[in-house]
């Protein structure tokens, strides 16, 4: 199963239709994504069980990782290999005690290292900070200075995700500053060709 390494796609409803979801994303697969989190800030757990599992199952017929955004109840029905976690979504703590001592655990640090320090102590197996680029899936975003992913390897033992208007033309600066993965959203999936958006994105960490 792959790393914590590489090319993040999110799946955003507004710039994914529902009957294409799937290929869209095994497209994304075919290209190099080693992780997937399904991204819905609108249905309800029970509306997205089947098209989870669908996305779980996808996702390990390419050896890459699913992960659930926010909804840690959802990932421990459709057993996804696990959930990202917002300010405002359960704690660490409590979505280890859900999910277990194997579930990747995730967690939003934006422009704080402080948060990222403690997210490590509390179990986290990877931290996110961003915006670094302007977002268009969040244009309110906080943004934060690219220095801040050298510090925080310096600091911390766990991987570092970079997220917010990451393109396949910018990716290589946040690569070059040390982080792992770049989580993507619009960039790959306004893509006309997304295997060929998604396999540029996975070169630049060909490197590293």
């Amino acid at each position: 199963m792959s790393t914590l390494k590489g090319l993040y796609a999110i799946t955003e409803n507004r710039l994914m239709p529902a009957g294409v979801v799937l290929e869209m994303v095994k497209e994304a697969l075919a290209g190099g994504a080693r992780i997937v989190q399904l991204r819905d800030k609108h249905s309800s757990d029970g509306q997205l069980i089947a098209l989870a599992k669908k996305l779980k199952r996808l996702c390990h017929s390419y050896d890459a990782l699913f992960l659930v955004n926010d909804r840690v109840e959802l990932a421990r029905l459709v057993e996804a290999d696990g959930v990202h976690l917002g300010k405002d979504d359960a704690s660490c703590e409590e979505a280890r005690q859900i999910l277990g001592k194997e579930s990747i655990i995730g967690v939003s640090c934006y422009n704080e290292l402080e948060r990222a320090i403690a997210a490590e102590r509390a179990g986290a197996n990877y931290v996110a900070f961003g915006s670094f680029f302007p977002s268009p899936t969040k244009p309110e975003a906080v943004r934060v200075s690219l220095d801040i992913i050298s510090r925080a390897k310096s600091l911390l033992d766990i991987p570092v995700c970079c997220i917010g208007g990451i393109t396949s033309e910018n990716v290589h600066q946040l690569v070059q500053c040390g982080a792992d993965m770049a989580a993507v959203i619009s960039d790959l999936w306004k893509s006309p060709n997304i295997e060929a958006k998604a396999r540029s994105f996975a070169r630049a960490f060909e490197a590293i």
